[in-house]
């Protein structure tokens, strides 16, 4: 879409925004807790993101082909919630359903929702699942499909964020957008840097990202640096959006003390002041789905052939680790490996001296390898393998348990620690479960 936009266009945008603010204060209002304010300071970014930018269809919200899109933030589930059910893919009635014992709409997204990708909410980890995403749509997948990610400010003070950035930038995925949302007010008191988008831009910048600064509250400067990030080559994108919490109600935007509290008595006044902005402005057409992802079939994934040991042969379970991925990525070409500076330990560098395209090198970075894998994972796109030292895992141990929430499959070899697992039964894709593998052997 053109980042000259009509009028017409720039009124629905700014109604759609408007629209999320009052089913986010709505939602979370029915369920007497949540995150409205958050909610309210991304509306924008939502709005140009589901009803002008990204690429998808209701009808298969994780279509192969579709855009991505990670709520980093997590917390703001009520505004993600609610941009879906402006889009048509469920009713109101269903989002006013959010944290109720019963409901699927959870106050943080898990991927029980079928236009979930991962969990978040643990915050700091989504930009990892987004790079991870965008590594398979551009080297494995070669798919035109686009990944977009929502950040927090509060949440960028994780090194995680930062682990991130520099995959993303080695990796020069352009296909990446990261989106801060700077909305100066953390939990409890402002966050670090308040609203100086200089420092935020020249960090960003530092780690390799093309950078953009925009008022975060302006559906043209958004739709202008979205198609600008579409251009660029060789680098991810990163739009830093100056933005107020709760902003669209006079009595909470930029105010602390509103963070993940209904509006309740408020409501009502805030409410009217937003449906007094709306325009009524007639539906746009969205951009359509270019189908060119590959086709996925699901099938068991089993080794061709056993892994065969002289008997009574001391074989380090990481060498043998190294000879089941090779044969596993013989057996299936959905199998990518990722390693920590440790493959020539781990012995996963067999796997990349057999297939270099599925190998991806993660660099001594752990929670972000953690997070990577899971984007791989997601969709059930690939099979991802991640090997370190067993130490180094503690490190990710937060990235491990949102993968129990996320359901994807993946497997995590330990080095060197004194346990191990024996496992005579080919290897079969459950997408329900994870499997936190300490090395598979099998003595003949």
């Amino acid at each position: 879409m053109s980042h000259k936009p009509s009028a017409e266009v720039v009124q629905y945008l700014e109604d759609k925004a408007n629209e999320i603010r009052i089913l986010s204060i709505e939602c979370t209002n029915a369920s007497k807790s949540g995150h409205p304010t958050s909610c309210m300071s991304a509306a924008e970014v939502l709005s140009v993101l589901f009803f002008n930018e990204m690429r998808y269809t209701n009808d298969y919200p994780r279509h192969p082909s579709s855009d991505r899109f990670i709520l980093s933030k997590g917390h703001a589930a009520p505004g993600l919630y609610s941009a879906w059910c402006a889009a048509g893919l469920f009713d109101k009635d269903k989002l006013l359903t959010l944290r109720k014992i019963d409901s699927d709409l959870e106050g943080h997204p898990t991927p029980r929702l079928n236009f979930i990708d991962a969990a978040t909410g643990s915050l700091g980890q989504g930009l990892s699942v987004s790079a991870g995403m965008a590594y398979i749509g551009k080297y494995i997948e070669h798919a035109s499909y686009r990944t977009y990610c929502l950040i927090g400010d509060g949440e960028s003070a994780e090194g995680s964020i930062w682990e991130a950035l520099s995959f993303a930038s080695h990796y020069k995925l352009d296909n990446l957008v990261a989106i801060f949302d700077i909305n100066r007010l953390g939990q409890s008191e402002a966050a670090p840097l308040q609203h100086d988008m200089d420092t935020y831009r020249k960090r960003v910048e530092a780690f390799g990202f093309h950078t953009m600064v925009v008022d975060g509250h302006s559906v043209e400067e958004l739709l202008k640096a979205f198609a600008e990030a579409k251009s660029v080559k060789n680098k991810p994108s990163a739009v830093i959006c100056k933005t107020f919490k709760g902003h669209g109600g006079a009595d909470v935007a930029d105010k602390l003390d509103f963070h993940g509290k209904a509006l309740g008595g408020l409501s009502e006044k805030i409410i009217a002041e937003i449906k007094g902005r709306i325009h009524g402005a007639p539906e746009q057409a969205k951009p359509a789905l270019q189908d060119d992802a590959p086709a996925l079939v699901e099938k068991p994934v089993a080794f061709k052939s056993p892994l065969t040991f002289e008997k009574g042969a001391m074989i380090a379970t990481r060498m043998a680790y190294g000879d089941a991925l090779v044969k596993l990525g013989h057996a299936c070409d959905r199998v990518v490996v990722l390693d920590a500076d440790t493959k020539n330990s781990t012995f996963a560098l067999k796997f990349k001296n057999e297939f270099p395209d599925r190998f991806i090198e993660c660099f001594i970075a752990e929670q972000n390898m953690v997070g990577v894998s899971l984007g791989c994972a997601a969709r059930n796109r690939t099979i991802p393998f991640c090997s370190t030292f067993a130490t180094f895992f503690t490190r990710a141990m937060d990235q491990i348990r949102m993968d129990q929430v996320r359901w994807h499959l993946r497997t995590l070899q330990l080095s060197e620690l004194s346990l191990t697992s024996c496992i005579s039964t080919p290897l079969t894709l459950y997408p329900h479960v994870v499997l936190l593998n300490l090395l598979l052997t099998t003595n003949t």
